[in-house]
């Protein structure tokens, strides 16, 4: 049985095969033209031909505090439908971008991986009697890429069943077998993703079949650093309650016009202390931005507000 660190190693392998990042990209969206699987999405890109979109999308839109959850409902019954349109809807696809950095979907891009190809990869290793790691993310990227069964079948007309060739040697051929298929492919693009193979093969060569770190993969290493990160949260640490102070009518009230006032006073302006931002309020903080190279726009948003230390 591989250790988590073994199979985040795995996954991180692939993560990079599909995205070029250990993590992968939440909310990655490609579409290649003459890529039988149509529009891909999120860490390990998923695809829309293959209906495990809508799966994806659909465990997403069920779980607790989605917050991309009503833009993303219209559109599962045309992901169940398979409806090739898709690939060109640019709300669809800019909804998709905007939920990979929801940490919820993230959750349900790394349940959904687990479940639908890296629990069948683990169990299918185990009926073939594989245990290395390198084995189970050659399995793994293979499920994810796609043909693993015709190669699979392929490779045993040639080289055997793996019991009998053993593990290191099968899975090695495997490799070999599935490369040959990729280079000669008649879709082009099938043909530039060699490269996996070219990877794997690199590990093979230099006897990592444990997966031990920090190792290299396509120019991208994968060590402890990176398997410890957590992808990125695009949140803003800033105090919700902060508002930009600028003239209005009625004019804007409260402590933190008060607290301006009080900063600018400290400069050495002349301003009434009353919470009240009235023109007079705002004549003196068009002269303090001038006075300090700052937009004078007379509305205290950050730049002023930082100059200002409030």
């Amino acid at each position: 049985m591989l250790s988590e660190l073994q199979k985040q190693a795995a996954q991180a392998i692939v993560n990079v095969f599909e995205t070029g990042h250990t993590l992968g990209d939440y909310g990655r969206v490609t579409l290649l033209t003459g890529d039988p699987g149509h529009l891909t999405y999120g860490r390990s890109q998923t695809t829309l031909a293959s209906g495990n979109l809508y799966l994806l999308i659909k465990a997403y839109c069920a779980m607790p505090n989605a917050a991309c959850a009503r833009a993303l409902k219209p559109y599962l019954q045309r992901l169940a439908d398979i409806d090739l349109s898709l690939d060109r809807d640019q709300a669809f696809r800019a909804a998709l971008k905007e939920a990979g950095g929801d940490p919820v979907m993230q959750d349900a891009q790394d349940g959904f991986f687990d479940r639908v190809y890296w629990t069948p990869a683990a169990k299918t290793c185990a009926t073939l009697g594989f245990s290395t790691a390198l084995g189970h993310a050659v399995v793994y990227d293979s499920l994810i890429h796609g043909s693993w069964g015709a190669l699979r079948d392929r490779t045993v007309k040639a080289h055997g069943e793996p019991a009998k060739a053993g593990e290191k040697a099968w899975i090695s051929a495997y490799v070999g077998e599935r490369r040959k298929w990729l280079a000669t492919h008649p879709n082009s693009l099938l043909q530039r993703t060699v490269y996996r193979m070219d990877a794997f093969n690199g590990l093979i060569k230099a006897g990592n079949w444990s997966l031990g770190i920090p190792l290299s993969v396509c120019g991208v290493t994968v060590d402890q650093a990176a398997l410890s990160c957590r992808a990125p949260v695009v949140v803003s640490a800033s105090d919700a309650a902060t508002r930009n102070l600028h003239l209005t009518k009625p004019p804007m009230t409260g402590n933190d016009v008060r607290a301006l006032q009080e900063a600018l006073a400290k400069e050495g302006y002349v301003v009434n202390r009353d919470g009240v931002f009235d023109e007079g309020l705002d004549r003196v903080l068009k002269s303090f931005q001038q006075e300090y190279g700052i937009v004078a726009d007379g509305i205290a948003g950050p730049a002023t507000r930082t100059m200002l230390g409030v």
